[in-house]
């Protein structure tokens, strides 16, 4: 019995060895958020540069977005609980990128539905690692198991939760994913739109589509919105989609340009410097990887 019970308190020590050191922070009378860091997934971060958020719903937590890992969502619970002690009843995934999702193993684990786009079910398979698990620590990532949501969303949905009444609203058409989805609390005014904005950092069109991106940005400006969350930067009042939708514009414009004075994709990526972006965090990372994959994409409307 003793070493069974040595055992236990060992398990124990060990899942609470890890701390991110999260922080929530209050964006209005109802959602408290972790803002991450500006920067790319790697072990000192151990991929806290994402945002997750909490809707007080009355009587349990709504949670946009679970985080990187299992012990990301246990801490961040954790922390939320001391502010207001609930359940999580519902968790929403904005879109299939890890650092999103990972999480949901822990809030599943406690009798949570976890919702998300078809998306998941078409593209994530249970038999792949995530890229998360290569680039954090053993340590941040222990006891994380993927899980894909269990309730699929292929069009515009209403949930009605306590008090408040939540609307998932699919966009049907490529634009930072295949499958994004926003999430929209009328009552209080605030919209969820994963990574369709950035505004610490400069946005990433890995397989994005930067025509139907900006088309979804067109359609949220449209929304009456008081709160704007979206998955990276800590900016929630409308001017949180400026820099996403300034640079993606600007980028469009410039690669349109390249291919009306028809140079190939090695003098598009010398010329489009964009040197007005250069302060932004990620630059040198991500602008010649966005000029690549906007360029493969635009030559087709030339065609």
């Amino acid at each position: 019995m003793k070493k069974i019970l040595l055992a236990i308190v060992l398990v124990n020590l060990q899942v609470l060895a890890f701390e991110y050191g999260l922080t929530p922070v209050k964006v209005n009378e109802s959602i408290y958020c972790y803002f991450g860091k500006p920067e790319i997934m790697n072990k000192e971060n151990n991929g806290n540069m994402v945002n997750s958020c909490f809707v007080d719903m009355g009587t349990s937590w709504l949670v946009i977005d679970s985080g990187p890992s299992y012990m990301y969502a246990k801490e961040a619970l954790l922390h939320v609980n001391k502010i207001k002690k609930m359940p999580v009843k519902f968790v929403i995934n904005t879109h299939i990128h890890d650092d999103h999702w990972l999480g949901n193993g822990y809030f599943a684990s406690h009798g949570a539905t976890i919702i998300g786009s078809m998306l998941f079910k078409k593209e994530i398979h249970s038999d792949e690692t995530p890229r998360m698990a290569h680039r954090i620590s053993s340590e941040a990532y222990a006891n994380t198991v993927p899980t894909i949501p269990s309730r699929f969303v292929s069009k515009d949905e209403n949930l009605d939760i306590a008090s408040l009444h939540v609307k998932l609203i699919n966009v049907d058409y490529k634009a930072h994913t295949n499958g994004d989805l926003l999430v929209y609390i009328p009552k209080i005014k605030t919209l969820f739109v994963g990574d369709l904005l950035f505004n610490d950092r400069l946005p990433s069109l890995r397989d994005g589509d930067i025509n139907g991106w900006l088309k979804a940005l067109e359609m949220i400006k449209t929304m009456n919105t008081r709160t704007l969350i979206g998955g990276h930067g800590d900016i929630t009042n409308k001017k949180a989609l400026d820099l996403t939708y300034e640079y993606l514009t600007k980028l469009r414009e410039k690669v349109r340009k390249a291919l009306e004075e028809e140079k190939d994709i090695s003098e598009a990526l010398e010329s489009i410097t964009m040197k007005e972006y250069e302060d932004t965090a990620l630059f040198d990372v991500m602008h010649k990887q966005n000029v690549e994959v906007a360029y493969r994409m635009l030559e087709w409307e030339s065609e």
